[in-house]
């Protein structure tokens, strides 16, 4: 009889270094999931309350006041996507990903993770298929109106989208400004600019030039309140109306952060339109849009997902160059060059025709 041993140990389970196709289908198919259980850990406080150190699940939930073997599978799943890192069992950190969440981060990731995985997109997006096979807008759809006419009847979630864009802004603009010169404008017109996060960076940046900010009527007392907290009002003054109708005269340039893509061509056309008008005369006269650029090709971008929340609530869509071209050259406009930056956002700087 041999004398040899015969291990009893049992070989621990490994995972595949890659998916396979199937195994890649069924992470797809429950990216839901891992975008609730963002929301959860990012409404429960947790990157805060990690921010000073790793601490047990148990002080976790008790800090946070909710189940802990419900949010210890939360936390589990999360660090299998990427976030959060479990240091000890049941015991979990911060890792670079999950440190972006902290509300006291520089350039945080909250405000977007609030409203990208708020369970509001996913009552619209629930309805995606209607959209493709009808061509309808989503939004229009489930509530009978447009978002934007929706907004002020729901002051949450309109806090919650502005949080976001702010966020985007504050995420997009240092690119943009170490990207475009805007120095030789003398006053510059936010067209739709929100709170102002856009114009009020430029403003800091070039302290010769004098502002404009033209946005709806729900929209511009937020604005002159974060323009004041920023010590501009003097040099910024504030609108309110329907950008449709009319866009305000006065401006050598007009910048828009991603407006622009809010629209379908017919309406981004008379948007456009009425930013030639209020531009006409102005020797020089640009138009800034800062907009995705979707590349040639099937490679992976940002952009083509944003043109899906487009499709889904306003009905807008993202663009590539040459579409811009033709979308400026119908409102009376010429596409002078795009300058790309180092954010998801790039500038299209468009002429008068």
């Amino acid at each position: 009889m041999s004398t040899a041993r015969v291990s009893a140990r049992t070989p621990e389970v490994s995972a595949p270094s890659q998916p396979s196709p199937a195994d890649h289908i069924l992470q797809l198919s429950t990216g839901y999931m891992t975008s609730m259980c963002l929301y959860s850990a990012a409404k429960l406080g947790i990157p805060d309350l990690l921010s000073d150190g790793p601490k047990p699940v148990s002080v976790l939930a008790s800090l946070a006041q909710c189940h802990e073997d419900r949010l210890y599978r939360v936390l589990r799943a999360l660090v299998s996507a990427g976030v959060f890192e479990e240091v000890a069992p049941r015991k979990f950190g911060l890792n670079p990903a999950a440190d972006t969440m902290r509300s006291d981060a520089e350039g945080s990731t909250l405000p977007l993770v609030l409203w990208m995985a708020d369970p509001f997109h996913f009552r619209n997006y629930a309805e995606l298929l209607h959209t493709v096979k009808t061509g309808e807008i989503t939004f229009d759809h489930i509530y009978g109106k447009p978002i934007f006419d929706y907004f002020p009847e729901d002051t949450e979630e309109a806090g919650t989208f502005h949080d976001a864009m702010t966020m985007l802004s504050n995420m997009v603009v240092p690119a943009v400004l170490k990207s475009y010169d805007f120095s030789g404008i003398g006053t510059l017109l936010d067209v739709a600019g929100g709170h102002g996060a856009v114009l009020c960076a430029i403003l800091e940046r070039y302290p010769q030039m004098r502002g404009m900010l033209f946005d709806m009527d729900t929209v511009v007392d937020g604005a002159r309140k974060n323009i004041a907290q920023h010590g501009l009002s003097d040099r910024c003054d504030v609108t309110s109306g329907d950008f449709f109708k009319s866009v305000p005269e006065g401006a050598d340039a007009i910048i828009m952060k991603h407006i622009i893509h809010d629209w379908d061509d017919e309406k981004a056309v008379l948007i456009l339109q009425n930013c030639r008008k209020a531009l006409s005369g102005k020797k020089g006269a640009t138009i800034l849009l800062v907009e995705s650029v979707i590349p040639a090709g099937n490679e992976p971008h940002l952009g083509k997902f944003i043109d899906i929340e487009m499709m889904v609530f306003p009905g807008g869509r993202e663009r590539t160059e040459e579409e811009f071209r033709q979308l400026l050259s119908s409102a009376g406009l010429r596409l002078n060059r795009v300058v790309p930056t180092e954010a998801p956002l790039w500038v299209v700087e468009a002429v008068i025709a």
